[in-house]
């Protein structure tokens, strides 16, 4: 008797702990990746206090990001801009700005911003390719901005997004030759899309600034930050619950995977003070790249801020990366 009381015991303790990691499990993937949630937690203001204190705080960086904001205000109120929507393959609406060259002109660039950001924030980059005669494109990816969706995709669901976007812009201009600019989450689904089959040949090259490797060890690495929880066995079971209630598995969003076998070059940016993505990520990608590729880590710079630290040797290296492949 009595040790079928402690079996039964232990059976029931068992059971509470299964379903406490299963609301554990759930509420982190809510608290990561559903901004209606993340909304309810404050999440997103604390991701962004958190994010800002983690960042350099040097004179040069202010300044220069001071001067670009005051160059992008006035291009983006005198360009002849418009806002686009198109909607995903699962019915959520997706929202673009697109600016136009008053002169005709082939070359595009899409612009990908990162986790928990918004096409804004990819507008100064914008400005610099609009400079260099480029039509621009810059959309907010599902869940961000004014786009829809109930999932922050990590790169994976937004790949399938922003391909179309380049169907949009082969619709406008069958002869476009595109580049894909991303940032962070950005940089690293610019990369994902690269490794696509369906990618079309006008693309000719990306730039990734500040890419992780894959979701899941971006999440891994983030787990104790974020929430002061171990990776394992907590990571595990989210991922579980996420391929459960979004569809997607965070293995699969993978950067690495995609550089392994595309062709396309690829110049990857990165600050050496990252406190979010470090660098190292930018170097495994790097080596791990099967094309044509270059690699630029500019010091003492933070998380996207490489061209903030360094304007001059940002945009130079870009355009200059651009110009060897054809981009002129």
């Amino acid at each position: 008797m009595k040790k079928r009381r402690i079996r039964k015991i232990l059976l029931i303790v068992a059971g509470i702990l299964a379903v406490l990691y299963v609301i554990v499990c759930n509420i982190l993937v809510s608290a990561a990746l559903v901004p209606s949630f993340m909304e309810t937690l404050e999440a997103f203001e604390d991701l962004t206090e958190q994010g800002m204190s983690e960042q350099v705080h040097t004179d040069d960086i202010i300044e220069n990001q001071a001067s670009a904001a005051d160059r992008t205000s006035e291009w983006v109120k005198n360009a002849d801009s418009e806002l686009l929507s198109l909607t995903s393959s699962d019915g959520y609406r997706l929202v673009s700005r697109v600016f136009y060259q008053e002169e005709e002109s082939h070359k595009w660039v899409l612009l990908l911003h990162g986790y928990t950001g918004w096409k804004e924030e990819m507008f100064p980059i914008g400005y610099q390719y609009a400079q260099r005669g480029y039509q621009v494109l810059a959309p907010d990816m599902r869940c961000s901005g004014e786009s829809e969706g109930d999932f922050i995709g990590m790169g994976w669901t937004d790949r399938l997004d922003n391909m179309l976007w380049l169907d949009w812009i082969l619709e406008q201009d069958p002869e476009a030759e595109i580049v894909i600019h991303g940032q962070s989450m950005g940089a690293a689904c610019a990369l994902m899309m690269s490794g696509e089959e369906a990618l079309p040949d006008q693309v000719k090259a990306v730039v990734a600034d500040s890419a992780y490797t894959n979701a899941y060890d971006m999440f891994k690495k983030q787990m104790w930050d974020w929430f002061h929880l171990p990776a394992f066995p907590l990571l595990q079971g989210a991922n579980l619950m996420l391929q459960l209630r979004g569809g997607y598995d965070l293995k699969d969003a993978s950067a690495l995977a995609a550089v392994e076998k595309t062709d396309l070059p690829i110049l990857f940016i990165h600050g050496t003070e990252d406190a979010f993505v470090p660098s190292s990520m930018s170097e495994e990608l790097y080596e791990a790249a099967a094309g044509e590729k270059q690699i630029l880590l500019v010091e003492g710079a933070g998380h996207v801020q490489a061209q903030d630290k360094d304007p001059e040797g940002y945009y130079g290296t870009v355009f200059s990366f651009l110009e060897q492949h054809g981009m002129e």
